[in-house]
């Protein structure tokens, strides 16, 4: 670790705000294209659980459709610290690992899911429309969990991405690629996370 580094380590250590339980992150498939990308990832993962987070979410916004196999196959390779979840846009079975991978599975089309779920629920008799509350939806959720932290990487625009679970996401964008993002970038996105007041939509 560098000085520079060292000297936001220990703002991080003094700073009396608690860090994020769920750390969620960004990316493109065009990012993972990168070389050493998913060198990168695995230096993520690490410095997350360096820092007390409890679970991290991966979400990579994908064009190309066609490249989904390639990235799952990659992305299920991918050295972790914890136990690893990839799901891929068609995959309906939760995700419940400390690390989770989403590989373009846009928010929408997770949230049409859920309703489906729900609707079909109820012609079955097991749910009453009158008793559909915010729970029944988070139980059909492939991604069940809630980040407090959304880190995105090079622009500052969100795309499909966990629009149930984020909405009371603290968002920190930043104009570093994902391949030049450094451990010192993650703990700058620490601090700004620890210098906010966070309302929950209050």
């Amino acid at each position: 670790m560098g000085l520079y580094d060292r000297y936001l380590a220990a703002r991080l250590r003094r700073h009396a705000a608690t860090l994020p339980d769920h750390v969620a992150v960004v990316i493109t498939e065009r990012d993972l294209l990168e070389q050493g990308a998913y060198r990168t990832l695995e230096a993520f993962f690490e410095w997350a659980f360096e820092y007390d987070a409890e679970r991290v979410t991966v979400y990579v916004s994908v064009l190309d459709e066609g490249a989904v196999p390639t990235l799952e196959r990659e992305l299920e390779r991918v050295s972790a610290p914890r136990a690893l979840a990839v799901r891929a846009p068609d995959d309906r079975q939760r995700a419940d690992a400390p690390i989770q991978v989403s590989i373009g599975l846009g928010g929408k089309h997770e949230f049409a899911g859920a309703v489906q779920k729900i609707a079909e629920d109820v012609r079955a008799g097991d749910l009453s429309p009158d008793q559909v509350d915010e729970t029944d939806v988070e139980k059909h959720l492939v991604f069940p969990e809630n980040p407090d932290l959304v880190i995105k990487t090079g622009a500052e625009r969100l795309s499909d991405f966990m629009i149930w679970q984020s909405v009371y996401s603290e968002l920190y964008f930043t104009d570093v690629n994902w391949r030049d993002f450094r451990k010192r970038d993650y703990l700058r996105a620490l601090l700004d996370y620890k210098n906010r007041q966070r309302r929950f939509g209050r």
